[in-house]
């Protein structure tokens, strides 16, 4: 039962940072987990280890979160949390590291790269790797490095140093165009 709370919890602190209210946006492909708090959160993974001694638990193995329409996959997902495991559900998460990998999706949003790390305190996402990819539809956007501020929903992708961010936009992709 412990491991299930702390499971819960780190999910459901993900889903409140990730939650604002926003026009349909590429940023907006973290806003889906949280959005409806009646939805259950259901976290699959191939092992679960929680250390008291470092606050934290990882989830190796095929990580796979799934609330709603929102989707979180990745190899390795580290929850630090603050104060003991066995604490109140309300307890507090201050950053999530996902290694491997990463694929976030919301209805037609998706995005991946390679790491991503959520701070909880300052209500920032940072996702790297070789490419970050963006897609909405058709639409897609490329780079290396995003940064996304949860609270605004303000994205910045930028490209390698060697490189150019690419945008693929198709006309009239978006629904109701």
């Amino acid at each position: 039962m412990k491991l299930f709370r702390i499971a819960v919890i780190a999910v459901a602190l993900l889903a409140d940072a990730a939650a604002p209210a926003m026009a349909q946006t590429f940023s907006n492909a973290f806003a889906g987990f949280g959005s409806d708090t009646k939805e259950p959160i259901q976290i699959e993974a191939e092992s679960l280890a929680v250390e008291d001694k470092s606050n934290s638990a990882t989830f190796t193995g095929n990580v796979v979160v799934t609330q709603g329409d929102a989707q979180l996959k990745t190899q390795h997902l580290v929850v630090f949390y603050a104060g003991s495991a066995t604490a109140d559900v309300q307890q507090s998460i201050s950053r999530l590291e996902a290694r491997g990998r990463v694929y976030i999706s919301s209805e037609d949003q998706t995005a991946t790269g390679d790491e991503a790390s959520f701070d909880m305190d300052r209500q920032s996402m940072v996702m790297t790797g070789k490419e970050v990819v963006l897609s909405q539809g058709a639409n897609v956007v490329v780079g290396n490095r995003l940064t996304v501020d949860l609270k605004t929903g303000k994205a910045n992708l930028q490209a390698p140093q060697s490189g150019r961010v690419k945008v693929l936009i198709q006309p009239r992709s978006s629904t109701g165009n």
